[in-house]
């Protein structure tokens, strides 16, 4: 089991909805993320091992959502603090597609602190 992240991963406190690429069907929420890989808090809990097909849908301006399709391998699953739920830690197969990271990037941005007068 991994103890030590290569990259920090930062928390959601809106938490973005995941979906099964091939069923349409919500899984849960991811919790975290990071360039490697994502958190997905859910009701049931996931099975550890297998390469799950993902799709993160991105609310747009425009009306119409952005789909992000993912390979990740689930390396853990534990049951959250919050009754009911669950927490699987998902790591992304192959390069992690440019949509995916440009919402890394985003969400880094979003919630870091930027001192005020900062060009950040």
């Amino acid at each position: 089991m991994y103890t030590e992240r290569r990259i920090e991963r930062h928390q959601l406190p809106y938490y973005l909805k995941v979906y099964n690429r091939h069923t349409g069907r919500a899984m849960g929420y991811m919790g975290n993320i990071s360039d490697v890989g994502l958190m997905l808090i859910s009701e049931l809990p996931l099975l550890v091992g297998p390469v799950f097909e993902l799709q993160v849908k991105i609310p747009s301006v425009e009306g119409e959502a952005k789909l992000i399709d993912l390979s990740a391998h689930c390396l853990w699953c534990k049951e959250d603090a919050t009754p009911g739920h669950y927490d699987s830690g998902f790591e992304l197969q192959g390069p992690a597609p440019t949509e995916f990271l440009k919402l890394v990037d985003a969400l880094r941005h979003y919630f870091t602190f930027h001192p005020q007068g900062s060009s950040a």
